[in-house]
């Protein structure tokens, strides 16, 4: 740390998100010295980064907040010295997302940005960026913590972690958003709750819900079974379990187990939203314009509720706690991405799992699980082997590991297939995968 206080680097600064960012940062500025903040873009997303960075210092200024601003396409001098990092960027832009989506749709498959086959075209182009940021971190801040939030995030982060030397831990919006929502159900301050959850990034279940340490699991769980329950995820269609599922799997499923679960219902709605408004991309490249001229508005000095509409909610509470508490040595519990080391039985101990975790000064130490429950062990037991294999894939342009991830993802499952979606992937994503020339 500086004699001035925290430097901050966030990779991706020109996105949208970043007022989340500016908003935790304001929010904790009694106790979290963060004193430069370094917006960090590469030169095609300039103009965002100068929209966002006008805001952010507007913000700031009315916040009365002693935080400096700094946008640069510069990489090394916003990574020199720097006490954490963030990341939040989105390789190939957006219309690489939009392409990822639309790609498994050809082939009556899910198109979804982290999942399946829209996930594994994200992860292959992502993987090395987030490398090379590690690597230039062992260079210009090698005690620097990564907080990683771009996705897939875990899958990231398990690559950083096995690959480089640097402290990283993954974050998600998914656990916080559960929290409160079953906050909201419960009439209750998230803080009188407790959700034990299990899993990897975007595959996690809530196997305990405790009210004032009270098992409430059972309450819960006819509370989501109510017809009018509302998804609680902006970029996830509103499809419903029938009561007796959950009744019968007995925990609180994440959002993105829908695509797993109802298979069938989801890539309906899928198939049908891209033909009526386009595939979620599309809708968050509309949002995204909408918000940037907001954010355009020199009368603006606060977040505006339509950022919620992004999909992204929550993301600074989640990033900007975990670096507090990193930084002020809190040892709470928050919920993020972590290396498994035993914690959980049933996955490899190299694999990043997402987990509670004590969150001190030292990192991020996950609360012992065990074995998990047989129903749930199998599915995220095929999911961590295809990430495995794609990062494999995405490190070494390994065109055979690339093939048998496809196949093996339980929203692809078919060998033929996968080999067609591969060629489409590697064919349309050609500029972004040298590792595959």
């Amino acid at each position: 740390m500086t004699e001035r206080g925290l430097k901050i680097a966030t990779i991706g600064g020109g996105s949208s998100y970043t007022p989340e960012l500016i908003e935790g940062f304001i929010k904790r500025m009694d106790v979290l010295p963060v004193k430069d903040l370094y917006l960090v873009d590469i030169p095609e997303g300039q103009e965002k980064l100068n929209i966002v960075t006008a805001f952010a210092k507007r913000m700031v200024e009315k916040a009365g907040a002693d935080l400096r601003i700094h946008a640069t396409t510069d990489r090394e001098e916003a990574l020199k010295d720097a006490d954490f990092v963030t990341t939040q960027f989105r390789a190939g832009l957006l219309d690489s997302r939009i392409r990822d989506e639309h790609i498994p749709l050809r082939y009556h498959k899910i198109g979804q940005e982290t999942t399946g086959a829209g996930g594994f075209a994200n992860a292959l182009r992502s993987v090395p960026v987030a490398l090379d940021i590690a690597h230039d971190m062992e260079r210009l801040c090698p005690n620097a913590w990564l907080i990683n939030f771009a996705n897939p995030s875990g899958l990231l982060t398990e690559a950083v972690l096995n690959h480089t030397n640097i402290r990283a831990i993954g974050l998600c919006n998914c656990p916080i958003n559960m929290i409160n929502d079953m906050s909201q159900k419960f009439s209750c301050s998230a803080d009188d709750l407790f959700l034990d959850f299990v899993g990897i990034n975007h595959l996690i279940w809530a196997q305990k819900v405790l009210l004032h340490g009270k098992d409430v699991t059972a309450e819960a769980i006819e509370k989501i079974c109510d017809a009018s329950s509302k998804e609680i995820m902006a970029n996830i269609p509103e499809v419903h379990y029938s009561p007796e599922f959950l009744r019968s799997l007995g925990m609180i499923p994440v959002s993105y187990l829908k695509y797993y679960y109802l298979q069938p219902q989801m890539l309906e709605e899928c198939l049908a939203d891209s033909k009526s408004k386009g595939v979620r991309g599309e809708v968050v490249k509309s949002v995204e314009s909408e918000l940037f001229t907001l954010y355009q508005d020199t009368d603006l000095k606060e977040k505006p509720e339509q950022l919620a509409r992004r999909g992204g909610a929550r993301y600074s509470d989640a990033a900007c706690s975990l670096i507090d508490s990193i930084y002020n040595n809190k040892k709470d519990i928050q919920v993020v991405n972590v290396m498994n080391s035993g914690c959980n039985l049933d996955l490899p101990e190299n694999a990043v799992i997402e987990r509670n975790c004590v969150i001190d000064s030292n990192g991020a130490h996950p609360i012992q699980i065990g074995h998990t429950p047989l129903k749930i062990r199998g599915l995220l037991q095929n999911v961590k082997v295809y990430e495995q294999l794609t990062i494999q894939a995405a490190i070494y342009g390994d065109r055979d590991a690339a093939l048998q991830a496809l196949t093996i993802h339980p929203l692809v499952n078919s060998a033929e297939t996968a080999r067609l979606m591969l060629n489409d992937i590697l064919s349309e994503n050609q500029a972004f995968l040298p590792n595959f020339a």
